[in-house]
């Protein structure tokens, strides 16, 4: 018997006990359908965090350090002069200084503590931030020490109920001082939501009572690749300009982004592969329903068996009757599984954009290397699940098989 005769009567078998079939290779199907699915949105999630960070990969945070610095003292503030220090540095392209506290914002009827943002015009582009209503300042609004403020969604929600539309153009109150709101910042999540931004020179001189003081400086390198030269350049300035020789007593701290994003990214492959790990437990659950269901066959069908060996049928042809069985169950499974894991992880689209403005991008990536794996699989489980059952069935010998009743 050739092997396609082996695959036709191996077909009948199945089509007989179709309920039977349909069970076994539902477990398949549930198996490579959640592989594919979860590989699909991880890939996806990942792909879409990188596209809203990976703008930031070249841009260094610079702090001043926080608590008393190692051999007493307090640490030295962060000032203009740094900042203009930094920028003739050769692989720095812009510095963007910024300082920031709570305070009260505030109209004739509500109140909302918020954290007030003084900085330049750059501050928008170099966070990657968005506006939804209205415009940000601008820089002769910053020379101006114009009296505008740019809020984030949740302050304008907080304050005129109505968000964005409402807030704009309206006056608030921040810490007794006047602003004209110009515009309300696209939702992104806490802690910009809660965000009220204003120019660096108003911030100053309205809100936190003047100074030159500075929380933070964005410096932005070049280009990405020049990041760690960019850092040392940080590093070597701030640290003769605030005369210090020794690096466990810095008063500042350097932050690349780069890092944080390969950390991140490490995090997310890493959480894609675990959960695909436990989705591919079902697929093990699925194989023990395929040697369970061919052993119940084998039993079945003892007589036949022994009848068609009798009639001439090699061990051969039993064997690869009962393999075919076998593998055709878990392949019908794996295509299955396959449509179904691609269907979802396009329905997937909607679901995972719904979590926040970081997802709104968000694509399933259907990873192909997933697709084939997991149909090589269940062809191997097919192998390896209908192995012995299959060998059973073709050890009987035909006489013992004819006495089965």
């Amino acid at each position: 018997m050739n092997l396609w005769e082996a695959a036709r009567i191996a077909l009948r078998a199945l089509q007989i006990n179709r309920l039977r079939s349909a069970l076994t290779v539902l477990g398949i199907v549930i198996g490579v359908a959640a592989v594919i699915l979860l590989v699909a949105i991880g890939n996806g999630v990942q792909s879409s965090v990188n596209a809203r960070i990976e703008p930031l990969a070249n841009l260094i945070t610079v702090v001043k350090s926080s608590g008393n610095i190692p051999g007493g003292g307090e640490p030295k503030k962060l000032i203009d002069t740094d900042v203009t220090a930094l920028e003739k540095a050769p692989d720095v392209a812009t510095v963007t200084p910024a300082t920031t506290g709570e305070a009260v914002a505030e109209t004739q009827t509500t109140k909302s503590r918020t954290n007030v943002v003084g900085s330049t015009e750059r501050w928008l582009e170099i966070n990657s931030r968005d506006m939804a209503l209205g415009v940000f300042f601008d820089e002769r609004q910053v020379r101006s020490t114009a009296r505008v403020v740019v809020l984030g969604s949740t302050v304008a929600t907080n304050l005129f109920g109505d968000g964005a539309r409402a807030a704009l153009s309206r006056t608030i109150r921040i810490n007794h001082q006047s602003f004209r709101i110009i515009g309300v910042m696209q939702p992104i999540g806490e802690p910009v939501d809660s965000m009220a931004v204003m120019p660096l020179t108003s911030a100053r001189r309205y809100v936190y009572g003047g100074g030159d003081k500075i929380d933070q400086m964005i410096v932005q390198a070049t280009r990405a690749t020049a990041v760690p030269a960019t850092v040392d350049e940080v590093i070597h300035i701030l640290s003769d300009r605030h005369r210090i020789k020794d690096p466990t007593k810095r008063d500042f701290e350097v932050q690349s982004l780069r890092s944080q994003l390969d950390t991140f990214q490490k995090i997310l492959r890493i959480l894609t592969l675990f959960t695909a790990s436990v989705a591919a437990i079902s697929l093990v659950v699925g194989s023990i329903g395929v040697l369970n269901i061919m052993l119940v066959s084998v039993t079945e069908r003892t007589r036949e068996i022994g009848i068609r060996k009798a009639i001439g049928a090699t061990r051969r042809a039993i064997l690869e009757q009962f393999l075919i069985e076998s593998i055709v169950l878990a392949g019908l499974g794996g295509l299955i599984g396959i449509l179904i894991g691609v269907s979802l992880s396009l329905l997937s689209t909607t679901l995972v954009s719904s979590f926040g403005s970081l997802f709104t991008s968000f694509a399933p990536a259907v990873s192909i290397s997933s697709v084939v794996v997991s149909f090589g699989v269940s062809l191997a489980i097919g192998l390896i699940a209908g192995g012995y059952p299959a060998y059973r069935a073709a050890r009987l010998r035909p006489i013992e098989a004819l006495r089965y009743q």
